[in-house]
């Protein structure tokens, strides 16, 4: 919280200029490109970064697909995690997001800016259908970000399992999976803190649909959580 209200204070002439921008593209997401919408959200959480005296180091940005229709798959350390992203990747996404967070302001207006979904993991009918929507989307171009976890590690840059659910709609779709490491997200928001954050978001190489046509979801999740883990560990941020 303290980081939160130091963006603010920092950003004190900017803040309502990009609230009321936000909250307009919000209203009207049908009259901006996804482009358009998503060169808003990169301006507003760099000016929150810069206020926040965060830097997000970004890397293998050339391992994300060059063709749209791809599907990114994050460990998951807090709220901040769609924000260190979006400042780290150059190409538009939207996000599944769970229902706790569907109503936390400015969040709310970031994800329907992003056409996001918002699931409902109580009712399997509602998340199901989410399910087949992402993939509709995705094979049709969009890209989507979906936290494997399912909620945030308390645990820093240690994730939990990885549930093959979460990878239904990627196999569904046929695309290319996408393992991205956080670093250091949790810091941000989570540890009351306001001491300069460096964090680091990467892009790992993406499995396609070939290299895992003959897998389980299970085994796939497994195996990206891998991937993950394993980059975590070489970049120092296992403790």
């Amino acid at each position: 919280m303290k980081r939160i209200i130091m963006m603010v204070l920092r950003n004190l002439l900017f803040v309502p200029w990009g609230w009321f921008m936000l909250n307009r593209y919000a209203k009207n997401v049908d009259n901006y490109t996804e482009g358009e919408r998503y060169a808003l959200l990169k301006k507003i959480v760099r000016r929150a970064n810069k206020g926040g005296n965060i830097t997000v180091q970004s890397y293998g940005v050339e391992n994300i697909p060059n063709e749209n229709g791809f599907m990114f798959y994050p460990n998951h350390q807090g709220l901040y995690d769609v924000l260190a992203i979006v400042d780290a990747c150059p190409t538009p996404f939207s996000v599944v997001a769970k229902k706790e967070v569907g109503n936390v302001p400015f969040l709310k207006q970031v994800f329907t800016c992003m056409k996001a979904y918002i699931m409902d993991r109580e009712d399997i009918r509602q998340s199901m259908q989410v399910i087949l929507d992402v993939t509709k989307e995705v094979k049709t171009g969009r890209n989507y970000l979906i936290f494997a976890e399912g909620t945030r590690s308390k645990n820093g840059n240690h994730p939990l399992e990885f549930k093959g659910g979460s990878f239904k709609a990627a196999t569904k779709a046929r695309c290319p999976i996408v393992p991205v490491a956080l670093i250091d997200t949790y810091k941000a928001f989570d540890t009351g803190s306001i001491e300069p954050l460096t964090v680091q978001v990467h892009f790992l190489k993406p499995m396609y649909y070939e290299e895992y046509k003959d897998m389980k979801t299970t085994e796939i999740a497994s195996e990206v959580k891998r991937r993950v883990e394993e980059s975590i560990k070489e970049y120092g941020g296992w403790d």
